[in-house]
């Protein structure tokens, strides 16, 4: 996977919004070797800069060049209370 590490992140990010834009024209792309080693390489820097990989909307930011947003980790998760109560006391 390091076999990309010696090129810019910002070509590598073109070259797979071009391939992914174009894999119903070209579906042998989604089974080859090359676009599973780029996206998980990809995918490792995206972290590496914060990126929520679970968040299409930030993956997809992060591969057009947004800023990810610094999230504090020492908030920990938001927790939504569910009641399962059906009375109105």
């Amino acid at each position: 996977m390091q076999r990309f590490s010696t090129f810019e992140i910002t070509e590598l990010k073109l070259v797979y919004r071009i391939l992914h834009q174009n894999l119903m024209s070209h579906m042998e792309l989604m089974d080859g070797e090359f676009l599973e080693v780029l996206q998980r390489w990809l995918q490792y820097r995206a972290v590496e800069d914060g990126v929520d990989l679970t968040d299409h909307a930030q993956w997809d930011g992060w591969l057009k060049g947004a800023v990810v947003p610094a999230v504090d980790a020492s908030a920990g998760p938001t927790v939504i209370p569910l009641s399962m109560s059906l009375d109105n006391d």
